[in-house]
């Protein structure tokens, strides 16, 4: 601007670049140079737009070289000065204008009226439609008093907006971050500090503002230790809690192990007494089956003997009575009246009526084992042949294959040819013929 202020040959427009050339030197902290800038503008050529803007950039040079020195010599000489050249700003401002409130308010705070100042910016903040910059300067320095008053909290608030506002307007000098980060640090929120102050040092190196940085710095190294010192109690108590979890993982496994081998046992257990409970069931079914079958053949032995012991008395009295009255020829007469053919025949059928009182179902469960054309036919009248009464006889577990020759008076190999002639032509393996014979139910 002051290049094209002398191609002009325009004094005003070559003071106004030395004023703004002098506000970026004191943004990169060169205050002589800020001083030697501004001494060499001729203000009484300056409207009076212009000379507020000078000296309020001649009062924010001293404010900000006060609080550099933050002594007690120096940096109270600077703040009296910096206050005549405030006030001169303030007179050429309008009562009503944003620089007027801003500048009166800002002066009150570095005399140490905290809420006269607080007055003046919340007023700015609430009454005023404020530019993005402005509102990011108002709330930034309204953001000290609540800093100097002890409400950090909105503090925080305050330049969270600020922030946010240099953003939107592309101001890289600003202060906002770097107070935020400090803030935060205070608070212990680490993370958040370490992104603020990263972001203010970005800033700071992009404006190259050669004081921000040095302050950005100082407080940077401390929390960039913070947060190293953070993410090491991150990493412990993360390895930690990975060890805790692995050796759970490996109690878990290991218990899984045992339940699971407990529950094999349980389930070996469980199965052996399923298996024992069936035998059990099977076998008290088959001494039901045994009394039963004794109970009904006790029965019918008890009165095929009676019958018989009957029929030998009336013998026994019909031959005294012959040899009383010496009648020998009757005696042979009664001998020979003797039928045993008959006599076997009502032995079998009597057999016949019990077993099949025992198993009524028989004959049809022995006819299920075979094919149509193979299945026992009988007459009428006939309640069992000789093939079934047999396999009766092997149902009521007479297997013994002399036993059953000798009860139904046949040779032994007469039985086997009979049992070879039936199992070849049933519908199941030889070998398990006679286990299914076994299996048929009593009543």
């Amino acid at each position: 601007m002051q290049a094209t202020g002398r191609l002009l040959n325009d004094p005003v427009k070559i003071a106004d670049g030395k004023i703004k050339f002098g506000f970026i030197l004191l943004s990169s902290g060169m205050f002589k140079e800020t001083f030697d800038s501004l001494n060499t503008v001729d203000v009484k050529i300056l409207p009076d737009s212009l000379k507020q803007e000078y000296y309020f950039l001649t009062a924010r040079t001293y404010y900000d070289l006060a609080d550099y020195d933050k002594d007690n010599y120096y940096a109270p000489i600077y703040n009296k000065r910096a206050g005549i050249y405030i006030d001169s700003a303030i007179a050429l401002s309008s009562p009503q204008s944003y620089s007027y409130t801003y500048n009166l308010g800002l002066k009150y705070l570095k005399l140490g009226k905290r809420d006269q100042a607080a007055v003046l910016l919340k007023k700015l903040m609430k009454d005023y439609p404020l530019t993005d910059h402005e509102l990011a300067v108002t709330a930034s320095t309204l953001s000290d008093i609540y800093i100097q008053n002890g409400e950090n909290d909105e503090a925080i608030k305050l330049l969270e907006m600020a922030a946010i506002a240099d953003i939107k307007s592309s101001t890289k000098e600003a202060a906002a971050m770097l107070n935020l980060a400090q803030l935060l640090h205070k608070k212990g929120d680490i993370k958040n500090a370490y992104v603020y102050i990263n972001e203010a040092m970005n800033d700071a190196s992009y404006y190259g503002a050669r004081q921000r940085k040095m302050q950005v710095s100082q407080i940077l190294m401390v929390i960039a230790g913070k947060k190293i010192n953070s993410v090491e109690e991150q990493r412990r108590i993360l390895f930690i809690y990975a060890s805790l979890l692995t050796l759970l993982a490996a109690i878990v496994i290991l218990f899984a192990f045992i339940i699971s081998r407990q529950l094999k046992k349980l389930r070996k257990a469980d199965k052996i007494i399923v298996n024992t409970n069936i035998s059990l069931q099977q076998t008290i079914d088959k001494l039901n089956e045994a009394d039963k079958i004794k109970e009904e053949y006790i029965g019918y032995y008890f009165n095929l003997i009676s019958e018989y012991i009957t029929k030998l008395d009336r013998f026994k009295r019909s031959v005294n009575n012959k040899l009383v009255t010496k009648k020998f020829e009757d005696i042979q007469q009664l001998v020979n009246n003797i039928n045993l053919k008959k006599e076997k025949e009502e032995l079998f059928v009597n057999f016949d009526k019990a077993f099949l009182t025992l198993f009524p179902n028989f004959v049809e469960a022995f006819n299920s084992l075979f094919a149509a054309e193979h299945q026992v036919k009988l007459n009428a009248g006939q309640l069992l042949n000789t093939d079934l009464r047999i396999f009766a006889l092997i149902r009521l577990g007479i297997s013994d294959t002399e036993k059953i020759a000798s009860i139904l008076e046949y040779s032994m190999n007469t039985i086997y040819n009979y049992k070879a002639r039936i199992k070849s032509k049933s519908l199941i393996p030889n070998d398990d013929f006679e286990d299914t014979i076994l299996s048929i139910n009593t009543i």
